[in-house]
């Protein structure tokens, strides 16, 4: 190795122990609370991603046999082949106790007509026809009108 790489290397190595140091070196920012009283980060307890939340009013549908929106957030629920966090509150053994609208009974039937004792494998990923919904602005121009006879 000559001597101009070595002296390269040891000023990369020096830029990055100096900027470790500077950056271990500043100290967290001081939470305050409302009243002035300092906050302490170790003490507080982080927020539970799955605490339920209240629905939203819902947005009227706009047309015949469309999915209803779902009126609150699922950024972390998850649904895998194994787990569907959208049963916690949404299955039938479970609706009453949470105030969560039940999983109609169509989503039991298979594609035949067949009716399960569970959710068809086919209706299980909520998600594939139910979307949050937002009252947001169109992002492209359109003619789009609802389904006379929705509710507009």
């Amino acid at each position: 190795m000559n001597t101009t790489s070595r002296l390269f290397s040891s000023a990369v190595l020096a830029v990055f122990l100096a900027l470790t140091s500077l950056t271990s070196a500043v100290a967290e920012p001081k939470l305050k609370s409302l009243r002035g009283s300092e906050i302490q980060g170790a003490d507080t307890e982080s927020a539970d991603p799955f605490k339920s939340e209240k629905d939203r009013a819902p947005i009227e549908r706009n047309y015949v046999q469309q999915p209803p929106l779902i009126p609150h957030k699922v950024e972390t629920y998850t649904v895998t082949k194994n787990f569907n966090k959208c049963m916690d509150c949404h299955a039938w053994t479970r609706y009453k106790e949470t105030g969560a609208t039940k999983v109609s009974l169509t989503h039991f039937k298979t594609r035949d007509g067949q009716e399960l004792s569970n959710i068809s494998p086919r209706r299980y990923f909520c998600m594939q026809c139910h979307v949050p919904q937002a009252d947001a602005k169109p992002l492209v121009g359109n003619r789009f009108q609802a389904a006379e006879g929705i509710g507009h």
